[in-house]
Order: C-alpha cells, then sequence, then structure tokens
C-alpha cells in the first residue's frame, strides 16, 4: 500500500490564482487594491525570510505590500503606536505582526491592539474565543490551520464523525486546528508532550495532524493503515549529501509512514505552501470587509 500525495503545493498555487483574479476584478471595478502591512521587531532571521516570502506573494497577486521594521529595543508602547496608526490607515486592510517578539514584549497586548477587521493572522484574543465558541464566527482564522483544512476539503477527506487526532497545542497551530475539526463535525483528541502511551492513541485516528516540532517523531508503526496525515511540522536536520547540509524534514518519518497512511502530505510541499495562500486569501476577505458591503 502506497499512501495518495496530497500537493499542497499544487493547492495553494489555484487558490494564489484565485486571489490573483479577485484582485484584478477589484482593480477593474475601481474598488481598493487590498493592503497587507507586516510588522517585524529584531533581526530575527527566519523571521526576516517569512517577511520576504510574504512580501513576494502578495505582490505577485496583486496586493499592495507595506513592510515595517522595528529594532529589538522597540518599547511596548511604540509597537502599540505603529499597530495603532495602522488600524487608521485606509489603504491598511490587513496587519500581521511577525511573531516570535523579541523578549520583553508582550504577545497579547500586541496582538489585541490590532483591529478586529485586520487581523488577518487571525491571533486576535476575541477571533481566536470566537473559534473556540458554538455559533460564533471570527473575522479570520489562523492561516495554517485553516490551510490544513482546505487541504482536507480538497482531498475529499470526510470529517463528519470521523476520529481526529492533533499532536501540539500551540496558539499558532495546535489549538486553532482542533477547534475548527471540532466544528467540521470530528471527534478531537489533542496530544502533548505529557500525553501517555502516544502510538496507542494516533494509532486509532482517521486524521492524524502533526504539529509537535519534532523531526519524524511519528513512525510508520503510529499509524492506522489508510488514515490521512497531516504533517505540519518543518525541521532542519544535517545531511552532509545535502547541497546545503542539511534537509528538510516533517514531524512524520514519511518513508515509513507512506506505506501505511491512505493519503499524507510531504514535507516540504505540503502544509507550508498553505500558509502564504491563505493570509492572501484573508487579506483580500479583509478588503472586502471593508468595502462595507457585507460581502466577502
Amino acid at each position: 500500500m502506497s499512501a495518495k500525495i496530497i500537493d499542497g503545493k499544487a493547492i495553494a498555487e489555484a487558490l494564489r490564482e484565485e486571489v490573483k483574479q479577485s484582485v484584478a476584478e477589484r482593480a477593474a471595478k475601481s474598488l481598493p487594491v487590498p493592503g497587507l502591512a507586516t510588522v517585524i521587531i529584531g533581526d530575527n532571521p527566519a523571521s526576516k525570510v517569512y517577511v520576504r516570502m510574504k512580501q513576494k506573494a502578495c505582490q505577485e497577486a496583486g496586493i499592495l505590500s507595506v513592510g515595517h521594521e522595528l529594532p529589538a529595543t522597540a518599547t511596548q508602547e511604540e509597537v502599540e503606536a505603529l499597530v495603532r496608526d495602522l488600524n487608521q490607515d485606509p489603504a491598511i486592510h490587513g496587519i500581521l505582526v511577525q511573531l516570535p517578539l523579541p523578549a520583553g514584549l508582550d504577545e497579547e497586548r500586541v496582538l489585541s491592539t490590532i483591529s478586529l477587521q485586520k487581523d488577518v493572522d487571525g491571533f486576535h484574543p476575541i477571533n481566536i474565543g470566537r473559534l473556540a465558541q458554538k455559533g460564533r464566527e471570527p473575522f479570520f482564522v489562523p492561516a495554517t490551520p485553516s490551510g490544513v483544512m482546505v487541504l482536507l476539503e480538497k482531498s475529499g477527506i470526510d470529517l463528519e464523525g470521523a476520529n481526529a487526532v492533533v499532536l501540539g497545542r500551540s496558539n499558532i497551530v495546535g489549538m486553532p486546528v482542533s477547534l475548527l475539526l471540532v466544528r467540521a463535525n470530528a471527534t478531537v483528541t489533542i496530544c502533548h508532550s505529557r500525553t501517555m502511551d502516544l502510538p496507542a492513541i494516533t494509532r486509532q485516528a482517521d486524521i492524524l495532524i502533526a504539529a509537535i516540532g519534532k523531526p519524524e517523531m511519528v513512525r510508520g508503526n503510529w499509524i492506522k493503515p489508510g488514515a490521512t496525515v497531516i504533517d505540519v511540522g518543518v525541521n532542519r536536520v544535517e545531511d552532509e549529501t545535502a547541497k546545503r547540509g542539511y534537509r528538510l524534514v516533517g514531524d512524520v518519518a514519511y518513508d515509513e509512514a507512506v506505506e501505511v497512511a491512505g493519503a499524507i502530505t510531504p514535507v516540504p510541499g505540503g502544509v507550508g505552501p498553505m500558509t502564504i495562500a491563505m493570509l492572501l486569501r484573508n487579506t483580500l476577505r479583509a478588503a472586502r470587509l471593508a468595502d462595507g458591503n457585507g460581502k466577502v
């Protein structure tokens, strides 16, 4: 048995093309170009790479991209003041504060300062709270978790009544994707570092979401035959045979899992491309919300 490979790169490319066409249609109707402001504080190299990727994707989709950089010495007041200025800027529809923040800054306070209607990362406490409540709808859902759900949808995976296991309980992926799976009527188990007999639990999963941040932790014999495996992890492991001296692997031992699972995402080329595609979609949604016509 060999699993169906879920091609996140192809699905993301189709989504990005849809956003690009919608942005062009807005321009043809003389509607404002969607605008995304990115805010980066400090000199974290990985954060800078991620921000450049997001800015490039915006440009390719016809979305206005405005970057703001503050030094690691920026105060809480300076960061919040910048966010408040962006809240008031009519050309900016979405605000993305790149995480993690330097030590000494209060992440929740910064995220709470972002306007709900511009919170395209979906991390505002009220948006997350609405996601957790039955009968409530957030303005935005975090990009990676919503990307996971689109991958499942596009792959024809039936979530109704399915047993879903989520490895990881982070605010960025694990918790939001668990809430989304509950909304889709799956029965969800959240596992973490204190979970007892983890392999026994994962073997019961019809859908396994791995977002734990440990390279190739999930072995093939942890997986129920025929299960759908979504690998959110991206980890560098040293490899002298690789051109860069390292290779990227997920949280799942892919070569083992692909022989057991019914469907699986590769790393790279699975969940990763979806994150930026969903961010672009959220930015377009924010522009439509700003139109004030009630249609998104």
